[in-house]
């Protein structure tokens, strides 16, 4: 029996970086930093930047958030024991809803993506968006339509993280929480260094995006297993 895995942590995390929903804002936000500021790649670095740090930030609240109240419930017996069976099947459902997105795919798809009816709302926040400070704030903002599509791996990985010490829940938040912002990060050091486009990437995603679920569905369909069988608790 496995307590909490690197393994484990690490998935949820790299699922929560590959997701679609949050590669599409962050290439929405730099999209707009570079209308407001096509001869400043400096602006360009430092809101992606700050964006990422937002995200980070209330991410790792949100976290903490989560941990504390899953904490309050019994380690051991049965309430544990059905808990984490119970996660388990969560986990193995949004995998499921990730292969159906690779399978028949929908923009919006339900717990996998940001719904359709946020999103003219998230890109309203976005465009205000005018330099490194106003990218810092309206990622405190956008988080929260990012919660819908992003939060399940999160819940399970809080659940995991809640029998643990403080001081190591913090440590584990901060690895989770790093990991999940490195692909924002990557895409604005690529797009200040010339690498590629904000265009050519966004078309990427869409040429990805799929694959990306289907990768996601794997992960947390294995996962879920694990947790079902008990190899994880």
């Amino acid at each position: 029996m496995i307590d909490i895995t690197f393994f484990s942590v690490l998935s949820l995390a790299i699922t929560d970086a590959i997701n679609p929903c949050a590669l599409a804002v962050m290439v929405f936000v730099l999209s707009e930093l570079l209308t407001r500021n096509p001869k400043s790649k400096k602006n360009v670095l430092l809101g992606g930047l700050a964006f990422s740090l937002a995200v980070f930030i209330l991410y790792f609240i949100y976290g903490l958030a989560m941990t504390k109240f899953f904490s309050k419930i019994p380690e051991t017996g049965f309430f544990s024991l059905y808990i984490s069976r119970g996660f388990g099947i969560l986990s193995i459902f949004l995998g499921l809803m990730n292969v159906k997105d690779f399978l028949n795919y929908r923009p919006g798809g339900f717990a996998t993506e940001m719904p359709m009816k946020f999103r003219p709302r998230m890109r309203l926040l976005v465009k205000k968006v005018e330099s490194p400070l106003g990218a810092f704030v309206i990622g405190l903002f956008v988080t929260l339509f990012l919660l819908p599509c992003s939060i399940g791996p999160y819940i399970i990985a809080s659940q995991q993280l809640s029998t643990l010490s403080f001081i190591k829940t913090i440590l584990w938040l901060l690895l989770y929480n790093l990991i999940f912002i490195v692909p924002m990060i990557a895409l604005t050091l690529i797009i200040y260094a010339s690498v590629s486009t904000v265009d050519k990437v966004s078309r990427w995603k869409e040429r990805n995006i799929r694959r990306l679920h289907l990768i996601e569905g794997i992960i947390l369909i294995i996962i879920g297993i694990l947790m079902v069988t008990g190899l994880i608790y």
